[in-house]
């Protein structure tokens, strides 16, 4: 039995993730902005799940990190999910600030506080993130989101170094799937070698307890990310690089069907 945070646990991955660490019998500590979600999940779950508030973009989110942490009775592991996805090519400012916000200065602030949870304790432990394959390259239409997560891929790096120079035991799991059904993807559009929740979220916390730094969700990503990589750069800023498309009635209609499966799944 392990002691983990997960942020961002109110909807998507984080969600569906909370609940089956809970089912398995892990103490769990549930953080987000949506306060009904994490009731439902303490009432469901009353002996594993405490349970706190927490936008990480706002200031005081280090400060209620560790207010869970004590709720839980300390922390072994560190799973930051919390995220914003825009689908952007108009380069709207304000989607294009609060990505960056969340994504990244978000992703900064609740990451280092986990780093020096275990290094100022002395403990052992384990951070692990969900990037995205995003982050591999620029993606034009995904300029501040591709962007965020490359910088959330090197602050993992950066810090797994860090941990070495400081002689400290830091395990460190970068997360990288490619678009998963959740509602942060537009409900009208189709996306690349999309998966549904219910697919991803098991391969997701198999991810967790595996020895490689990056893990690709799932085996085809790591197939595509390899072949992105291999694109000059003066080639790659020529591709009109398609993030999604506009769905077929037909298709509509199962993502429809899938979501509310998976919801229903998820209240069971």
């Amino acid at each position: 039995m392990k002691r983990i945070v997960i942020m961002g646990a109110t909807s998507g991955i984080g969600l569906a993730v909370a609940l089956k660490l809970a089912q398995r019998g892990h103490i769990v500590g549930v953080a987000g902005r949506r306060t009904d979600i994490l009731i439902a999940l303490k009432k469901k779950f009353p002996e594993n799940i405490e349970w706190e508030e927490i936008d990480i973009t706002k200031k005081n989110a280090p400060e209620r990190l560790h207010h869970l942490i004590e709720k839980i009775g300390g922390m072994d592991t560190y799973f930051h999910i919390a995220g914003v996805y825009y689908d952007n090519p108009q380069l709207n400012l304000d989607d294009e600030i609060t990505t960056v916000e969340t994504n990244a200065v978000g992703f900064a602030r609740m990451i280092s506080t986990a780093y020096c949870y275990f290094r100022d304790n002395k403990k052992k432990g384990h951070i692990a993130a969900i990037t995205s394959v995003a982050g591999t390259r620029g993606m034009g239409p995904l300029a501040s989101y591709s962007s965020t997560k490359k910088f959330g891929q090197a602050y993992l790096e950066a810090l797994q170094q860090l941990s070495h120079m400081q002689k400290l035991k830091i395990k460190f799991t970068d997360i990288r799937p490619g678009w998963i059904r959740t509602p942060l993807l537009d409900p009208d559009a189709e996306y690349p070698f999309t998966m549904k929740l219910s697919y991803a979220a098991p391969l997701i916390i198999k991810s967790l307890n595996k020895k490689r730094t990056a893990n690709y969700v799932d085996w085809r990503w790591k197939l595509i990310v390899r072949l992105m990589q291999s694109i000059p750069r003066s080639l790659w800023v020529r591709i009109p690089f398609p993030v999604s498309i506009q769905a077929s009635p037909k298709q509509l209609m199962k993502n429809t069907l899938i979501e509310q499966k998976e919801q229903e799944v998820s209240a069971k």
